[in-house]
């Protein structure tokens, strides 16, 4: 059966390419096209489709007034097309927390080189949309972000310096981190993270990240230091890897080809923490789909890192940790509201260790 789509933008141009696209896909149909939230909405309770594609600018009724509405009243799978400037990636940023599962940037309607490269790109989303679960709720990061359990304080400062902390993720995944980075204190060990994201919105998801966590946040550049109480996100469209520089570890940036057909790649993060950090790395596999990363957190189990994946239950899409597991990489498998705390209590079991 062919998911539907419905497909909402101001844009007649956009509305169709989008539909000229989605349709040359045997397993997806645009149903109908709507260029305002308010006809959308008598075509959603005529057609009910499966995924939505949402402008962010439009008239009558703007992108993210009508995707809180609808998060509330009637939650369903949606993916953002966005502009690729600063203002729309804050804006993107914005829609994730209310609920949207994923987001595009508007084609460049000159570019015919390429297309179809993007049109493999909007059909992996609508794909990935249609198999994520949903919640009702306008602010799904705030039930996320909430653990079942007191948080444990870090009782070892010196293992601060001594670990890191090893991040994948893909669709949902922004929600993810920022519940777990939202429960990390100010002197846990340096962060390293990789989440599927395209050039020109790392910044504002690390800028908006940074304003609150009690840690600090930062798009990631070649050859910082990675330190205590800080996160490091790797930028869009290029790969993160961890390297040592005599005492430090360091970030190093590289612009090399996609790696599983992405770029930032996991597994590119994952193999580099495994060959450098090795038993001082924890690494956590977060919600997306596809596989990337699988073979990465495998490396680091066999270095001796200790490994956590997100359990089914509290994914968007359970791809990447399923597979992780499957490979037999994963240690632990835990709700993304538990995983701050066992990573604490792992390094306090750690830290004893290393005393006795």
């Amino acid at each position: 059966m062919k998911t539907k789509v419905l497909v909402i933008d101001d844009s007649a141009l956009i509305r169709s390419l989008l539909s000229e696209i989605i349709n040359s896909y045997p397993d997806m149909q645009v149903v109908a096209t709507a260029p305002d939230p308010l006809i959308a909405r008598d075509l959603i309770k005529l057609h009910n489709p499966d995924v939505l594609t949402l402008d962010i600018e439009m008239p009558k009724m703007d992108g993210l007034d009508f995707l809180e509405r609808l998060m509330r009243l009637r939650p369903m799978p949606v993916v953002m097309v966005s502009t690729l400037t600063e203002r729309g990636s804050e804006i993107t940023m914005r829609a994730l927390e209310l609920g949207a599962v994923d987001f595009v940037t508007k084609p460049k309607l000159a570019i015919v080189d390429g297309i179809r490269e993007y049109s493999d790109l909007i059909a992996d989303k609508i794909r990935a949309a249609s198999k994520a679960k949903i919640k009702a709720t306008a602010a799904p990061s705030i039930e996320l972000g909430k653990s079942n359990t007191p948080n444990t304080a870090l009782k070892n400062q010196n293992l601060s310096n001594e670990k890191l902390i090893i991040i994948g993720a893909s669709t949902g995944g922004t929600v993810a981190i920022k519940s777990f980075l939202t429960e990390m204190p100010s002197d846990c060990p340096g962060i390293l993270i990789t989440q599927h994201m395209p050039a020109g919105f790392t910044k504002s998801f690390a800028n908006r990240l940074d304003s609150i966590c009690e840690i600090h946040v930062k798009e990631a550049e070649d050859g910082d230091v990675i330190k205590p109480g800080h996160a490091y996100i790797a930028p869009g469209g290029m790969h993160m890897s961890v390297t040592r520089v005599g005492d430090n570890f360091c970030t190093k940036i590289d612009n090399n080809s996609p790696v599983n057909r992405h770029k930032p790649s996991v597994d590119v993060l994952f193999s580099s923490a495994a060959a450098v950090v090795g038993k001082n790395a924890i690494g956590i596999i977060l919600t997306g789909m596809g596989k990337d990363g699988a073979v990465g957190m495998m490396h680091m189990k066999e270095a001796g890192a200790f490994n956590l994946a997100q359990n089914e239950e509290t994914c968007v899409v359970y791809g990447m940790p399923k597979e992780a597991i499957a490979a037999g990489g994963v240690h632990q498998i835990a709700g993304i509201g538990d995983i701050p705390n066992l990573v604490i209590s792992h390094l306090n079991r750690s830290g004893r260790a290393s005393t006795n």
